[in-house]
C-alpha cells in the first residue's frame, strides 16, 4: 500500500495515479520533448501537451509488465513514442520506490521511433 494525496491505495494504483498526473498536468516529474519531435514541420508544443493530457490509449503491450510505461501517439502525420522512466531525485539512478513521490522523479520522454 502507498499514500497518494493522503489516501492509502494499492501500490499499482499509486504508480498509475502518479503517471496520470504527470501526463495530465505535468506534476510529479518532467516532460522531455526530443529535438527530433521539435523539428517536425508544424510541431506545436501546446498541441502536443494537450494531446498528451488526453492520451489514454495504452494496451497490454505498452510496457513489459502492463505498467503503461510506453505508448505511441500520431501527430503531424508522424508516429511519436512516449516513454516513462522512474528516477531518484537528482536523476542519477533509478528510483527504489516508484510509488513514493518523495523518492521518485518521473521523466516522460516524447521522441521519434528512430531516437529510441
Amino acid at each position: 500500500m502507498s499514500a497518494v494525496a493522503g489516501a492509502v491505495v494499492p501500490r499499482v494504483q499509486a504508480i498509475a495515479t502518479l503517471k496520470y498526473e504527470l501526463r495530465k498536468d505535468g506534476t510529479g516529474g518532467s516532460i522531455s520533448i526530443t529535438r527530433g519531435v521539435t523539428s517536425i514541420e508544424g510541431a506545436d508544443r501546446e498541441a502536443l501537451l494537450a494531446a498528451l493530457a488526453a492520451f489514454d490509449s495504452f494496451d497490454l503491450n505498452d510496457g513489459p509488465h502492463g505498467g503503461r510505461d510506453f505508448g505511441d501517439l500520431t501527430m503531424w502525420n508522424t508516429e511519436l513514442l512516449l516513454k516513462l522512466d522512474y528516477n531518484a531525485p537528482g536523476l542519477c539512478f533509478g528510483s527504489n520506490d516508484p510509488a513514493d513521490p518523495a523518492v521518485t522523479h518521473r521523466v516522460l520522454t516524447i521522441m521519434l521511433p528512430e531516437e529510441w
